[in-house]
């Protein structure tokens, strides 16, 4: 499936999400939701997916997990917090170069209104 249609999809399952359920859960249930209405919507969806650091060509297991991974290129990263941080933003940015993935999404569901609590990413 095209990146774009394929992240449009999501932006239109994360909006129903919080539309249906508002702010104030936590980042576990929106997390499985959003994993639930992706692979309904038939989107190819990873929950928790490990990601591998190498480091000077030692690959350590180090914990690191994408929340969601769509099509195998989009990183999504969901959060339930106050605010946004530039942290929340470099996390994304290390998921995208540790996966060789171009696109991602920092979605913030603890926002009365989704649209300012979404960040596209691209690297």
């Amino acid at each position: 499936m095209d990146i774009e249609k394929a992240f449009k999809i999501v932006l239109d399952c994360s909006f129903k999400i919080h539309s249906e359920l508002g702010p104030g859960l936590l980042e576990s249930v929106y997390e499985h939701c959003l994993f639930h209405e992706l692979t309904k919507s038939g989107l190819v969806v990873y929950q928790q997916k490990p990601v591998p650091l190498v480091y000077k060509e030692v690959k350590l297991e180090t914990g690191y997990r994408i929340d969601l991974y769509v099509e195998n290129k989009i990183v999504i990263e969901v959060k339930s917090i106050e605010a946004l941080a530039n942290i929340h933003l470099a996390q994304v940015l290390t998921y995208l170069r540790l996966s060789e993935s171009k696109l991602g999404l920092l979605v913030n569901f603890n926002v009365l209104h989704l649209k300012d609590g979404i960040k596209r990413v691209i690297l």
